[in-house]
This record gives C-alpha cells, structure tokens and sequence, in this order.
C-alpha cells in the first residue's frame, strides 16, 4: 500500500501575506441555494423532504502565485532560447509525475544563496543519483514561518548558477518549501538599491530566459520525506494563458 503525502499548504486567508498575495474567499451557506433555486422555478413544495440546500463557495481574490503553485516558463519572460515562452496549460504532462529527490538545504543561513558545490556536496552526502526528469524538492524548513510575516522576509534561495545546474542535469521540475526560489524579495531589492547592481534582482527566475524549466514555490512537509524512492505528483490548474497555477503536491511512498 503507498503513503501519500500532502506536500501543499491550505488556501486561506491570512493578514500576514503580503497584501498583493491575499488570498479571499466567501463560503456560502446551504440556505442561499434554496432561494436561488425558488427563484429558478421551482416551488417550495417540490423541494425534497429535509432539503438544506448546497453549500457554495466564491474565490474572490487568489492570485495564481498566492499559495503552493507551479510557475510556467512564460512567469519568467515572453521568449525563452528565442522561442516562445509556454504558459501553465502547455506544459507537458509528464513533467509533472516522476521520481522525487529531496536536496536538504536546511543548514543555510537566512540570505546565504543555495550554490552548485552545495548541491553536489548535500547529493555526494545523501549517495542519491540525480537523474534526468527526476522533480527535484529543495528543503530549506522555512516552511516553519507559513502564516507569518517572515515568511515573505526571510530564508535562502536558489543562486542562478545552481538553477542552471539542475536543469542542465535534464531537470525540468524543481521545488522549495519558501516562499519564493530566489533570496527574499525585498532582501534582493534592499541589495540591488545599496550596490546599484541591476543584475542582483530575480537572478535565478531569469534564468528562465534562456533555458526551459519550471518550479514550484511555497511547498510544505519536505522534512516527512526521504532523500528519494518516492514518487511526486504536481499537476497545476488548467488556466489559459497564465503564469502560474495552484496545484495540490503530493509524494506517493511504497510502504
């Protein structure tokens, strides 16, 4: 029998968000729907015996980068190796399934950029074998701060060079269990307004530009999973056009 585990954090509101990232939304209770189906027609009479109605929910404010998420190609520019960028609906499905490797990064200082040699070191460690098409999880345990406001202020991130790394290892999916791939967001604008260094913003998205690959931001419970034997499952929300998508992460363990 497989394990599965929930590798997604609940979609809710959450005041400590940053405001461009709050997510609203309105639940609806039973009550609503027997009006709504008065008004379509049908009497009161006819409804069925001990009818509550449904319970409904509206999404009122989520951005597609507001909870756990994939990012598309097209998140990171228009053109990527000259071609154009895909959005979260062409990605092909079978990025999305394959053998899963936790790297664990836990030990990095909050603002430390998570290197090549850090990746080899933490793999050579491990004696786990990166393979091409794995989905690759960086555990970093800053998923100890969801909820708060930290979150969005602190912890490691991916270096450009680390990124581009992995997906020369025939990577196409990676994770991580902040809140962002990068360093912190206004970590990286603090830094490039001190050093007048345009090419300190956004680093490792960019590298996006010029070869394909997607990650996953905002993963939860990497420290429940082993170094790899496991299975992992990211399919995104169908949406047309768009940058990103929620999806529910799950790992799939053979017990």
């Amino acid at each position: 029998m497989s394990r599965l585990i929930d590798l997604s954090k609940p979609i809710r509101y959450n005041p400590n968000d940053p405001w461009f990232m709050r997510v609203r939304i309105k639940h609806k209770p039973h009550s609503r729907a027997k009006w709504l189906i008065r008004l379509l027609g049908l009497p009161f009479r006819l409804f069925p015996k001990d009818f509550t109605g449904w319970a409904d929910d509206t999404i009122q404010s989520m951005g597609v980068h507001s909870t756990t998420h994939l990012d598309a190609p097209w998140h990171y520019a228009p053109i990527v190796a000259g071609q154009p960028a895909k959005t979260i609906d062409q990605i092909p499905l079978d990025w999305c399934y394959g053998d899963g490797l936790v790297i664990d990064m836990s030990h990095k200082a909050d603002f430390d950029p998570i290197t090549v040699d850090d990746l080899q070191n933490a793999l050579q460690k491990t004696g786990v074998e990166l393979k091409p098409t794995m989905i690759v999880l960086i555990r970093t345990g800053r998923d100890k701060l969801n909820g708060t406001k930290e979150f969005a202020e602190k912890g490691t991130g991916m270096s450009p060079e680390a990124t581009r790394w992995l997906i020369n290892q025939g990577i196409n999916v990676m994770g991580i269990d902040q809140w962002g791939w990068d360093l912190p967001f206004p970590y990286m604008i603090k830094q490039a307004k001190i050093s007048q260094n345009r090419e300190l913003f956004w680093q490792a998205h960019l590298v996006g530009r010029e070869l394909e690959y997607c990650h996953m931001e905002q993963l939860v419970n990497l420290d429940a999973l082993p170094a790899s034997g496991f299975k992992v499952c990211v399919f995104p929300l169908k949406i047309i056009g768009a940058s990103a998508a929620p999806a529910r992460v799950v790992a799939i363990l053979d017990s």
